[in-house]
């Protein structure tokens, strides 16, 4: 059985996440620092884990599997999760892969060191429909994709 990670504590596909997995019946675990409010469902599970910095993103690297769908714009985590061999998917409908993370990793690292000098501001661009529309579909195809077997 495919099981869904959502790094929750500021995600904005909750709710999307619940759904497509109630149509497929997959488990979901929902991590996160602080308690929030689930629907009284088997296949949802909150996990609260200590507050620490990296305690949500260590559970989920902890239990995810082979073929599970870890949900997070944490690009660590999601290469820590992409080495178990999880599917990785960003709340804007990014798919990571082991041939995307290296870039998306240097990336990150170079915007920070751009924050750092003070060469940036500004974050990124505010979520909208068509992210979640992106998102939604990307998610049904990654569950389409691990229940025909392929990469």
């Amino acid at each position: 059985m495919i099981n869904i990670y959502v790094d929750a504590d500021a995600s904005p596909v909750k709710n999307e996440v619940l759904r497509v997995a109630k149509r497929y019946g997959l488990k979901v675990y929902l991590v996160s620092n602080s308690a929030m409010r689930v629907p009284q469902d088997k296949l949802v599970e909150m996990i609260v884990v200590d507050g620490h910095l990296d305690a949500a993103d260590n559970w989920i690297v902890d239990h995810i599997a082979d073929n599970d769908i870890a949900v997070s714009a944490d690009i660590p985590l999601a290469s820590r999760c992409l080495k178990k061999g999880a599917r990785v998917l960003d709340p804007k409908g990014r798919i990571f892969t082991e041939e995307s993370i290296g870039s998306a990793l240097a990336n990150r690292d170079l915007m920070t060191y751009l924050r750092d000098m003070g060469n940036m501001t500004g974050g990124a661009a505010p979520y909208d429909k068509r992210d979640r529309s992106r998102f939604l579909q990307r998610l049904d195809d990654l569950i389409q994709a691990v229940l025909r077997g392929k990469r």
